[in-house]
């Protein structure tokens, strides 16, 4: 069995939590408190470079190993998230499309908040089909914010107004 390691990220939008082993990162997610710097292990060194590079507008694709525990559902679905180019949005209904069965919307956002290792796969570039912003385990100002970075957001404005 592979031990679980853990590191820590400060970002521009908080603190992050990454974990994973040799086989592959299992979970990231944002703390509400902050962290003191830490050593990394080295299964998760570059994890920890391709986000910091990711936050510093240098990275907009992500190679990473995953190790992901999810139902059968859950992996289709976050698939699908992997698939949503940088800098671009699709809604909960395209998504459920995509994964084969448009009148599973809701359960694809259910999968899609379980996403356990957000940025990496995709899960904020989901938004609502009238353009909203709409359900992020981060919290709707860190959805936001990254997708300002990734300029996402630069044309839907002219066309929903700022949020």
């Amino acid at each position: 069995m592979n031990p679980m390691h853990r590191a820590f990220l400060k970002t521009p939008i908080g603190h992050l939590e990454v974990t994973g082993s040799e086989k592959g990162i299992n979970s990231l997610y944002f703390l509400n408190f902050k962290v003191k710097p830490q050593h990394i292990p080295a299964c998760l060194r570059t994890c920890i470079d391709q986000l910091d590079e990711y936050f510093h507008g240098s990275r907009v694709e992500f190679d990473i190993k995953l190790d992901l525990d999810g139902s059968p559902f859950q992996l289709k679905v976050w698939n699908e998230l992997l698939k949503i180019p940088y800098g671009q949005t699709i809604s909960y209904l395209e998504l459920a499309r995509r994964t084969g069965n448009v009148k599973a919307f809701r359960a694809v956002g259910g999968a899609n908040g379980n996403n356990p290792v957000s940025i990496i796969v995709p899960c904020h570039r989901v938004i609502g089909s009238n353009g909203r912003l709409v359900g992020y385990r981060g919290g709707l100002k860190r959805k936001k914010w990254l997708l300002e970075h990734e300029h996402a957001f630069s044309q839907r404005d002219l066309f929903y107004g700022k949020r």
